[in-house]
């Protein structure tokens, strides 16, 4: 009897601690699985452009073409884009922007100019819709063509455009993102991002060089010789590891938020540019390759800068000197499209 009381107890102590040992263990492999899935979705909320967390990830990029004239200063919604790309619009002269837009939602994005052929190989290249305000015939050669989905304030599909009285045409064309989302929803545009992205440094931290006797380094400047009041420069904060923008030695401010426009990535590719109709149109040559820079962290990166095919929605891509893709920096990306006599400076001090 006093046997079978002892293996009475030893059972009971055996399924006790069986219990206790399958409902630890389990709460384990939960709370690990939750882990897990709090941070696979933590990793598939990143941009694929800009490399950071961001709620909107997965939205299709949006392409506004924007003005770049002293009177339209300061832009609306220019600092908000996660891409922005500057080239000329008149070789040796005027320059104009494309902002793409996908983590941030302006209220406000303006004032909104018109469609260039050779902007629109850039927006198919990132998967984006292309808004704009009218264009030239250029641009509307292959508008008509149907090779991208494209929102056009001269039709205002949905009410997508406005405009100000506080400036003339054509410089007081404006949009925001929610219009433009809303067009494109209507229009029956998928808004499923597709863009490829681009690879990115698991960490970013300045590596500023040592000055030539030796002594740290506190900053540096990058200069663009864009003619005249298209003058732009970048100053390199280390502190902060970001490059604030200036144009004609004057700040870069957005007027939706009084910021001035601040980087961690500044591109500077190479490409030819000639007249195709004068007075008002020339042609930037952005689909092939050519020299690059990368300016991140305070460096200078060299390599190329490639794009394949004729107006095909390949990604705009960055190599370095061995050939492999450069991983940028996180954060938000200024690529500045120049001439091959252009003058670039990069100074440390």
């Amino acid at each position: 009897m006093k046997k079978i009381k002892i293996i009475l107890i030893v059972i009971i102590i055996f399924i006790i601690a069986g219990v206790i040992f399958w409902f630890f263990g389990n709460r384990s492999v939960s709370i690990e699985k939750g882990n897990q899935n709090q941070n696979n979705e933590n990793k598939s909320q990143i941009s694929p452009v800009t490399g950071e967390k961001c709620e909107n990830y997965n939205r299709r990029l949006i392409a506004v073409m924007l003005a770049n004239d002293a009177i339209n200063r300061p832009l609306s919604g220019m600092s908000q884009a996660d891409v922005v790309i500057e080239m000329p619009v008149i070789t040796g002269g005027i320059t104009r922007i494309m902002a793409i837009y996908g983590c941030e939602i302006p209220k406000e994005i303006g004032s909104v100019r018109s469609a260039r052929h050779d902007y629109i190989p850039l927006a198919l290249g990132f998967d984006a819709i292309y808004a704009h305000w009218g264009g030239s015939h250029f641009a509307y050669d292959q508008l008509n063509k149907n090779i991208i989905n494209n929102i056009d304030a001269m039709v205002n599909s949905y009410d997508a455009f406005y405009r100000t009285s506080d400036l003339e045409p054509p410089y007081n064309g404006f949009t925001s993102l929610d219009r433009l989302i809303n067009s494109a929803k209507k229009l029956g545009y998928n808004l499923e991002n597709k863009f490829a992205g681009y690879p990115h440094l698991e960490k970013s931290n300045s590596k500023l060089p040592a000055l030539p006797d030796g002594t740290k380094s506190t900053g540096g400047k990058l200069t663009i010789g864009y003619g005249g009041e298209f003058r732009v420069s970048y100053s390199y904060n280390k502190s902060e590891n970001v490059y604030q923008r200036y144009r004609n030695n004057l700040r870069e401010t957005d007027k939706n938020n009084g910021n001035q426009a601040e980087v961690s990535v500044v591109v500077v590719m190479r490409a030819e540019s000639h007249m195709i109709e004068e007075p008002n149109y020339n042609e930037v040559d952005v689909q092939g390759e050519g020299e690059a820079k990368v300016y991140q962290n305070g460096e200078e990166i060299k390599g190329i800068w490639r794009k394949t095919g004729n107006y095909t929605n390949s990604k705009l891509t960055f190599l370095d000197s061995n050939a492999k893709e450069i991983k940028f920096a996180p954060g938000k990306i200024w690529i500045e499209i120049v001439e091959p006599n252009t003058e670039v400076k990069w100074e440390v001090f």
